[in-house]
């Protein structure tokens, strides 16, 4: 085997060159290897001749060799140049692999593979914090309260004579039609439906204020372009409504009894949890704000080289993610008039500040022994699963298969507990702010 090292910064290549004689005489130990667990038609078992299995499976054999060789070969590289990887080797095949599967040709491969620089991370004992917090006041608790309340709105029956307002609730039956014909899924009986509240097509709600109970309205609406049901979009409809009764909104009490309607012994009861729910709240908005202000320090505080295959490959994630918003229409204010190259060259200043701030992380938790345990990674896997309703069992083992899709739930859980461990140790001073201050966005 010849193996050719080159060096350029913080990128390694090597050319590696493996003859066709050595790949033929690792083919015959692997059927040698075989050979006697085999249980071929017409052999005994065990018996079967090095050269028929060779005939038979020699290509897929060989092929199983060469990918041996091959990460055989670059760890071995990796091992005896004594360097850190900055992420997985990147293999370039140079030969014909048909002709080095069949045993005609030698293996030759380039093996590209970015190192991690070697720096000194600052020491974070001496990292001086602010951490902003924020009290819960009596003024937040009530105004919680009272969205609670609201959210939770009751309805009371209004007069017959009374007629329908945006706010309130009709009971209604409705049949709708098109072109003359009832048509799949438009018709109800008894439905409530709130005027204002936009669940229905619009137009609908808004041709049902004035109207009372006993009415019969006809409702006539447009169905989006857009609408779900392919078969309904951009149709003209008929709704034919009966409207039963009138209920005008009103907010409940907010007292023992409306605590004891969402389940809890009492008011206090409900104050106490609305009160953590707050501090919960608050906490995260606080952590948030440190731990902003500690990736800031540590970006200031470190210069050094970066791997650029990993810069590369941050910076194409953020502008495929950006390109993306633009298509959808979705431009910030401050990217409007920019140039693509201005665009890039900020965006990629971004993808350095990542992957900067990402070594300097990783570096800190390595010295301090930072492990994420199974339990930490199932339940983060657990969680991930649960946005996909129905389909939690697919989510789970494509997780599972993918080493890459593992990569990407582990890194924010290992990112948390050195932010955690770095503002354990470091000189963090909470300052007290107000609610507005504590929960405004910090800038791009």
């Amino acid at each position: 085997m010849e193996l050719v090292e080159t060096s350029e910064g913080l990128s390694r290549s090597y050319k590696v060159s493996i003859p066709a004689a050595d790949l033929q005489k690792r083919l015959t130990d692997r059927i040698e290897e075989i050979r006697p667990q085999m249980n071929l038609k017409g052999f005994r078992p065990g018996k079967v001749p090095a050269s028929h299995v060779r005939k038979m499976y020699g290509k897929d054999l060989m092929g199983e060799v060469v990918q041996a060789l091959v990460q055989e070969t670059s760890a071995k590289a990796i091992d005896d140049s004594d360097i850190r990887p900055a992420g997985q080797p990147e293999m370039k095949m140079e030969s014909d692999m048909e002709a080095v599967l069949d045993g005609k040709a030698d293996l030759a491969f380039q093996m590209h593979v970015d190192i991690m620089p070697d720096f000194e991370p600052v020491d974070i004992a001496k990292l001086k914090l602010k951490k902003p917090v924020a009290e819960v006041s009596d003024a937040e608790i009530d105004e919680r309260l009272a969205q609670i309340a609201e959210s939770n709105q009751q309805y009371d029956k209004r007069a017959k004579t009374a007629k329908a307002r945006k706010d309130d609730a009709v009971v209604m039956d409705f049949l709708g039609k098109i072109d003359g014909e009832a048509f799949e899924g438009g018709a109800a009986e008894g439905h409530t439906l709130v005027l204002g509240s936009n669940s229905f097509i619009p137009g609908f709600e808004d041709q049902l204020i004035g109207s009372k109970a006993g009415d019969d309205v006809e409702v006539k609406v447009d169905f989006p372009e857009d609408y779900q049901a392919e078969n309904l979009a951009g149709k003209a409809a008929v709704f034919e409504v009966k409207v039963h009764e009138v209920r005008a909104p009103k907010t409940p009490e907010i007292d023992d009894e409306f605590a004891k309607g969402l389940g809890l012994e009492d008011l206090d009861k409900l104050k106490e949890l609305v009160t953590e729910q707050i501090k919960s709240e608050f906490g995260t908005a606080s952590r948030n704000k440190a731990k902003r202000a500690l990736l800031d320090e540590l970006d200031d505080k470190h210069d050094f080289d970066l791997p650029p295959k990993m810069v590369e490959t941050e910076f194409e994630q953020i502008w495929q993610q950006l390109q993306q918003e633009m298509d959808a229409g979705r431009v910030a204010d401050e990217d409007k008039g920019k140039s693509e190259d201005d665009l890039k060259k900020e965006y990629r200043a971004i993808a350095e500040r990542r992957v900067r701030l990402g070594l300097v992380l990783a570096e800190i938790g390595r010295v301090a022994e930072i492990q994420i345990t199974e339990n930490e990674v199932q339940q983060a896997l657990i969680n991930e699963a649960r946005n996909f309703p129905g389909q939690e069992r697919q989510v789970i083992e494509f997780f599972q298969k993918n080493e890459q899709a593992m990569a990407q739930l582990r890194a924010p859980i290992y990112e948390d507990k050195v932010v955690d461990h770095i503002l354990d140790v470091a000189k963090v001073t909470e300052e007290t702010v107000s609610k507005e201050d504590l929960l405004k966005e910090d800038e791009a």
